[in-house]
């Protein structure tokens, strides 16, 4: 990757990430359920990906974005996992019971504020009703809070056939810990690094903000000694957006105590650097991975793809998620349930899904989602197969498009090659920092007036 200042001044831009296409502002609050269920209902063999959703925390970071409940009284789990279980129930009277689940994440919230007993019941509800594999080849992870984890916890989701983690780390430094409430001292991480290898786990991930309070350079990069030092096989770097109007908690968050914003690309910037001088392979927008890890494999076999949870390398899965806020994509249908709890209860309670928006994407989107997928997945985007597989005259469908592109092609930040009848879009090294304002340039449906984040 080329960093260049230039180019980055020049497309400091807002944007979406696209871990779907279209994005989530597009769902639709009004379609009708009966058409989202009669979708779910067609036929497939594709393997399943099973996402839930636990929303609890015991403690409020004040950085946080997600769908959370902050509370201290961990009984709260028992009738979230029987809502759970519930909605399992009624899902699977709509699904193959033979399908094999090759993926499954929990994500939060903080998963593991679920005590032992609840995270043994709610794999048992799993196995009940989805085929899970345990051979070793499945992905089965989960989101960790170091301060909400014991070695019997972890023992027993190991059992259960869970071989990845991802811990959230941000930063070691004290004092930017201390700014955003979460005190975890690089011991209690180092401790769970240990014993998740001790226990087999195959596959650990590191996740790491830049942007945070009093973060400078100097200290971040002790922060990166640090985790480079623990070795994990994946490192996420994600920009703080700080949003107070949207997001109560970030209101804790003092405008002053934030890194200027040339300080903040300093970060990433150092950051990029550092990890990759270290070995590891810049996967793209916010991932790190070793080489020999099975993110940087996809990637450089083309089979590397992203959903709600990030980069995957489980393409042609139908993703299935459960619990508050949670969205399923079944081959382009998007379903989200409702965000608030109480209107969750209420509809698994009435024996009905919580849904409370959807999407059905057409022929159009079907088209740029291979587009914008492929090129924010790969760096690269084979037109010829484009063409094949949908039907188009690839430069006369996006005429449009073509002629926003001409300035980054201008400018080095893709090429296009071709070679006898194969034509391919290529994201340089000067580019791949901003793909997602390349991949902006094939949304049909952005909307200048949702706020997203900095594309860096």
């Amino acid at each position: 990757m080329i960093w260049d200042s230039s180019l980055i001044s020049k497309y400091d831009l807002s944007g979406p990430r696209y871990t779907s296409y279209p994005t989530a502002p597009q769902f639709d609050p009004a379609i009708s359920k009966i058409a989202l269920i009669d979708k779910m209902l067609m036929p497939s063999d594709a393997p399943l990906s099973l996402y839930f959703h636990i929303p609890f925390c015991a403690h409020l970071c004040y950085y946080c974005a997600c769908n959370k409940i902050v509370t201290k009284q961990y009984d709260k789990g028992v009738e979230y996992v029987e809502l759970l279980g519930e909605e399992m129930r009624l899902r699977s009277l709509m699904l193959d019971h033979t399908r094999d689940v090759t993926q499954l994440h929990f994500g939060g919230g903080t998963p593991t504020f679920l005590t032992e007993e609840l995270i043994a019941t709610l794999f048992e509800n799993i196995k009940q009703y989805f085929n899970l594999v345990n051979d070793g080849t499945q992905d089965y992870s989960i989101e960790i809070d170091p301060r909400e984890i014991t070695y019997s916890k972890l023992k027993l989701l190991t059992e259960m056939g869970i071989n990845r983690i991802s811990i959230g780390v941000q930063d070691f430094d004290a004092k930017v810990q201390e700014a955003i409430h979460r005190v975890q001292p690089l011991t209690m991480v180092s401790e769970l690094v240990d014993n998740a290898r001790s226990l087999g786990i195959k596959s650990i991930n590191f996740d790491l903000i830049y942007g945070l309070p009093y973060q400078s350079l100097e200290g971040f990069k002790e922060t990166l000694d640090q985790v480079i030092s623990l070795s994990p096989e994946r490192i996420s770097l994600f920009n703080y957006a700080h949003l107070p109007e949207r997001f109560r908690a970030q209101k804790r968050i003092l405008d002053n105590t934030l890194p200027l914003p040339n300080i903040k690309l300093d970060l990433l910037k150092m950051s990029i650097e550092y990890l990759t001088a270290a070995g590891y392979d810049y996967i793209g927008m916010d991932h790190f991975a070793k080489p020999s890890d099975e993110l940087a494999l996809a990637q450089k076999q083309g089979k590397l793809q992203r959903n709600f949870q990030g980069y995957t390398t489980h393409a042609g899965t139908d993703l299935v998620a459960f619990g508050v806020s949670a969205i399923s994509d079944l081959n382009g249908i998007y379903i989200q349930n409702y965000t608030d709890l109480s209107a969750y209860r209420s509809s698994i309670e009435k024996g009905q899904l919580a849904i409370a928006k959807g999407y059905i994407s057409d022929h159009d989107d079907r088209v740029r989602h291979q587009v914008i997928m492929t090129l924010i997945s790969q760096f690269k985007l084979d037109v010829t197969e484009v063409e094949e597989r949908h039907k188009i005259h690839f430069f006369d469908y996006f005429s449009q498009e073509m002629d926003k592109l001409s300035p980054m092609l201008e400018d080095g930040m893709i090429e296009i090659d071709q070679c006898g009848m194969q034509t391919t879009i290529k994201v340089t090294e000067r580019g791949r920092l901003l793909i997602r304002c390349i991949c902006m340039v094939f949304d049909k449906h952005l909307n200048n007036t949702v706020k997203y984040s900095k594309v860096i």
